[in-house]
């Protein structure tokens, strides 16, 4: 959707979530037509960087279709060189003027690198992402976990506004905007951070 401003694209996602979570879905923008417009590009109004976790798609979420989201998955909704370089293609190239990082509760990504488990190299690197968020968090905290996760979302929405000059420089100027995101995997609801 081209000329989507931050606040509009913000508001579809919220209503998308409205919908999705009452049982409303409307599953727009999911046909042939839709399909073969992307012929002619994508214009997405929103990036999501999720969490790879398979209970957490935000096309259906967010209740959108297909060329709506550019999404970014990836275990712990963690932020690494190449999730930073997508973000700057779709804010660059595709135009897109909000970026959401997005948490969710029971996150197994999260919960293993609490618990230290070291079942590779490669899980470890994600663990070694997620681990300035649990020092963030006292261990005697209630929802120790719960925290942990929100307080990376936090800490991924900073590293990519202070990673990338391109990402700041459009931040400044106002052309985009990164919020923080939580869903509730019980409820299908998602509130901002």
């Amino acid at each position: 959707m081209k000329d989507i401003n931050k606040e509009q694209a913000l508001e579809l996602l919220i209503n998308g979530n409205k919908r999705f979570e009452s049982g409303k879905s409307q599953y727009p923008n999911q046909d042939a037509k839709r399909r073969l417009e992307g012929l002619n590009g994508q214009h997405p109004f929103a990036v999501v960087i999720g969490c790879s976790d398979s209970r957490i798609p935000p096309e259906i979420l967010f209740d959108q279709g297909i060329g709506d989201l550019f999404v970014i998955r990836v275990a712990g909704n963690i932020i690494d060189d190449a999730v930073i370089g997508s973000v700057e293609y779709a804010v660059k190239q595709l135009e897109t003027s909000l970026v959401m990082v997005l948490g969710h509760n029971l996150c197994g990504a999260v919960q293993t690198a609490i618990s230290g488990v070291e079942e590779s190299k490669y899980i470890e690197v994600i663990a070694e992402k997620i681990q300035p968020a649990i020092d963030a968090v006292s261990v005697d905290e209630t929802d120790y976990l719960d925290k942990v996760i929100r307080k990376n979302v936090e800490l991924m929405v900073d590293k990519l506004t202070t990673s990338s000059q391109i990402l700041n420089n459009s931040l400044k100027s106002g052309e985009i905007a990164f919020i923080g995101g939580y869903y509730d995997i019980a409820t299908g609801k998602f509130e901002i951070l």
